[in-house]
C-alpha cells in the first residue's frame, strides 16, 4: 500500500526534522569553507530523520527488502561516523563496496564473475555519486522525490509492491526534507542521509530489474542528470590528474550557481530535467527493444545538450570574471 506507506513516512520524517531544527540544531553543524556554496553554519543532521521516515515502511510490506535496508542502514551508521569524527576514505569506499557485494551476491548468484564485479562497482558508484551532488539547497532532496516516485510508480505498475512501497516512503520522506532543505536551507542530508540514499537507488534499481519490474537501463535513464553530472566532472577531474575524491567545486550543478543563477534557479532547472527523464524512463520501460534504445540515445543527448550549454556559459564566465577553475 504506497500511498499510505507514503503519508507515515512523510509525517514521521517532518515532525523529526521540526525537533532537529529547532531544538538540536547547533549539533552537527557543517561550517562554510572554500570549497562550500553555503554562507553559514547548518546541521548536516537531516538524513537521520529521512531514514526514520524510510524505516517506517516496514510496516507496509517492505519487510521483504529487508537485506537492501539493513545495508543502507549501516553504511548511515559509518557515514554517521564519519560525520562526527572523520573516517578515511579508503573505509568509506571499502564500506560501500562491501555493501554493494552483499546486495550483489544475495539477489543475484550464481553469475558471472566480470558481470558481478561490473554491477558491484555500478552500485558504489551510484551511492557515492549521491553524495557528491548533495553540495545545493533543495537539490538531492527534490531529484530524490521524483527518481524514487518513479520507482514507486514503475513498481506500482509492475506488481512490485516491495519496492513500491519502499520507494513511495523514500519519496515522501525526501519531500518532508526538502520543506526544510529548499533554499535557504535549514538543515542538510549529511553523508548519513546522502549515502544511503545513493545506496537506495542503485539497490532498488537492480532489484526491479531482477524482477522484470524495468529494463536495466531505467534507473540510469530516471537518474539521469545525477549520474552525467557526476561522472562527466570527475572524468575530467582524473584526466587533469585531480584527486578525484577531494572536495571541490566543479560539478555542472555548482558552475551554474557559482554563474549566477542561485540554488533556487539552479534546483528547478534540475527538476525540470529529472521529471523529463523520469518521465521518458516511464514511458520505455516496457516499450518494444527499439523504442526503449531511442529512449535512452534521447534521454543521453538532451543531458549532453545541458552540459554543453554550462560548459560555454562557464568558458564565457571565466574570461569574463578571471575565475579560476
Amino acid at each position: 500500500m504506497p500511498l499510505p506507506a507514503a503519508a507515515l513516512a512523510f509525517a514521521v520524517c517532518f515532525a523529526l526534522l521540526y525537533f532537529l531544527v529547532r531544538r538540536l540544531g547547533h549539533v552537527g553543524l557543517d561550517r562554510p569553507n572554500e570549497r562550500s556554496l553555503h554562507e553559514r553554519p547548518v546541521p548536516r543532521t537531516g538524513g537521520l530523520a529521512v531514514l526514520a521516515g524510510v524505516a517506517t515502511s516496514l510496516c507496509f510490506g517492505a519487510l521483504q527488502l529487508w537485506l537492501a535496508l539493513t545495508l543502507a542502514f549501516l553504511l548511515a551508521l559509518l557515514s554517521l561516523v564519519d560525520d562526527l569524527h572523520g573516517v578515511r576514505s579508503r573505509w568509506r569506499l571499502a564500506g560501500h563496496l562491501a555493501a554493494a557485494g552483499a546486495l550483489v551476491w544475495h539477489a543475484l548468484s550464481p553469475m558471472h564473475p566480470v558481470e558481478m564485479v561490473l554491477l558491484i562497482l555500478a552500485l558504489a558508484w551510484i551511492t557515492n555519486l549521491y553524495n557528491f551532488m548533495d553540495g545545493s539547497d533543495g537539490l538531492a532532496a527534490g531529484m530524490s522525490v521524483l527518481g524514487f516516485g518513479s520507482y514507486a510508480l514503475a513498481g506500482w505498475l509492475a506488481g512490485e509492491a516491495a519496492i513500491a512501497v519502499l520507494a513511495a516512503s523514500v519519496a515522501a520522506a525526501a519531500a518532508a526534507f526538502l520543506a526544510y532543505n529548499f533554499h535557504p536551507a535549514r538543515i542538510f542530508l549529511g553523508d548519513a542521509g546522502s549515502i544511503p540514499l545513493g545506496f537506495l537507488a542503485a539497490a532498488l534499481g537492480l532489484l526491479g530489474w531482477r524482477n522484470d519490474a524495468w529494463p536495466l537501463w531505467f534507473p540510469l535513464v530516471v537518474f539521469g542528470p545525477f549520474i552525467g553530472d557526476a561522472t562527466l566532472t570527475l572524468i575530467r577531474r582524473a584526466i587533469r590528474g585531480e584527486r578525484i575524491w577531494r572536495a571541490h567545486r566543479e560539478h555542472y550543478y555548482q558552475r551554474m550557481i557559482r554563474m549566477g543563477l542561485g540554488h533556487r534557479a539552479t534546483a528547478c532547472i534540475e527538476y525540470a530535467a529529472m521529471a523529463l527523464c523520469a518521465g521518458a524512463a516511464l514511458y520505455g520501460r516496457d516499450q518494444a527493444p527499439g523504442v526503449q534504445l531511442v529512449v535512452f540515445c534521447g534521454v543521453s543527448l538532451v543531458l549532453a545538450g545541458i552540459a554543453g550549454w554550462v560548459d560555454l556559459r562557464w568558458a564565457r564566465y571565466r574570461r569574463d570574471e578571471s575565475v579560476p577553475a
